[in-house]
């Protein structure tokens, strides 16, 4: 999810996504709508000059900007690239098509079965959803300007770190840290649990230098700010460019997401996306996006080609989660559980 980067196109892409909008489909082609920033582009280049289709490519900023575009149908797509409650909402809406699996060989010979159990949760039977990345969500803290221990959600209330803490600009990961701050689950739809999440999220606002979303990265990075609810695949890159920084997972829990590839029910070309999606499931393909993204890949084949012995073993992109607690996927809560949770944050936005 993701793991918002500032949402960039492919230049090389760029003429062929605009083509795209409004496409029926052709022979020979591929319509893939992806998050910005979340694949290397040689891969594209590499699966259209080993096959000889053509891809064309958009892109999306969140999950609530391409769910309406899919579902209205202007634009065919083939493959899409929700992430986990998406997925669930889209299977609900009977948007998708089921994966042919003996199609996909390299999804089911190399995507760990840990990552299939935890897509069950929103794709029962593993029907629809092919793994393409996961990580975590957690505080990433400036060594230099903390002094304590950090290992919970409780320092984001601090007074100490007042106007130096940045939190997500996002309905479900701001109520995500509150409720979990409280022991409560990331999924609530209980109304009093709720409102006292957004209780502690506006007691908290006086603190918070600033709502973000990517900005979180660069802030940290210019050392603008000593605490930041970050998702660890951009974790990874801000040590890379400040070694002052450290990423936890608190002791109360956290979301684990994963986004996946999908075929939608009206697609135009199967066939294609079916190759697309296994071909995206080659080890060193998978490696390659892995090295460009720098989010956590589901494929253990992948993972074995990662020649940095210190990020193949790092606990940032590939965390023991058996060592963790209140670790939640995020389920897709229905239309009157969007409007509860968007209207106490339109309260806490505008306090």
């Amino acid at each position: 999810m993701k793991k918002l980067f500032m949402m960039v196109a492919l230049t090389m892409f760029a003429v062929s996504a605009l083509c795209g909008c409004g496409a029926s489909g052709k022979a020979g082609e591929v319509v893939v709508y992806n998050w910005g920033e979340y694949i290397d582009p040689e891969t594209i280049t590499l699966f259209e000059q080993e096959t000889g289709i053509s891809v064309v490519y958009d892109e999306f900023e969140t999950n609530e900007i391409m769910y309406p575009k899919v579902e209205a149908g202007a634009t065919v797509y083939d493959v899409i690239c929700p992430s986990d409650y998406m997925i669930q909402k889209m299977i609900e809406n009977d948007l998708l098509a089921e994966i042919e699996w003996d199609k996909v060989s390299n999804a089911t010979e190399y995507i760990g079965k840990q990552y299939y159990d935890q897509a069950s949760e929103f794709d029962p039977g593993n029907k629809y959803a092919v793994p393409y990345c996961w990580g975590t969500v957690g505080i990433l803290y400036n060594k230099t300007m903390v002094d304590e221990p950090v290992d919970s959600w409780n320092i984001l209330w601090n007074e100490k770190y007042a106007d130096s803490i940045l939190m997500q600009d996002s309905v479900r990961d701001a109520f995500m840290v509150a409720l979990k701050k409280q022991g409560s689950s990331m999924n609530s739809l209980d109304e009093a649990e709720l409102n006292m999440a957004k209780d502690a999220l506006i007691a908290q606002k006086p603190l918070v230098q600033a709502y973000v979303v990517d900005q979180v990265r660069d802030k940290m990075i210019g050392n603008e700010a000593a605490l930041g609810v970050i998702y660890s695949g951009e974790a990874i890159y801000t040590q890379r460019e400040n070694p002052d920084l450290e990423y936890v997972i608190p002791k109360e829990g956290t979301n684990v997401w994963i986004d996946c590839w999908v075929i939608p029910k009206n697609c135009n070309n199967k066939e294609n996306a079916l190759k697309f999606i296994d071909f995206m499931c080659r080890p060193e393909i998978a490696v390659k996006n892995f090295e460009y993204i720098t989010y956590s890949t589901p494929n253990d084949g992948a993972r074995d080609l990662i020649e940095d012995e210190d990020i193949k073993n790092s606990e940032v992109a590939f965390p023991d989660l058996g060592k963790y607690s209140g670790l939640e996927t995020y389920h897709y809560l229905g239309d009157e559980g969007d409007e509860l949770y968007n209207r106490l944050w339109e309260e806490v936005k505008s306090h």
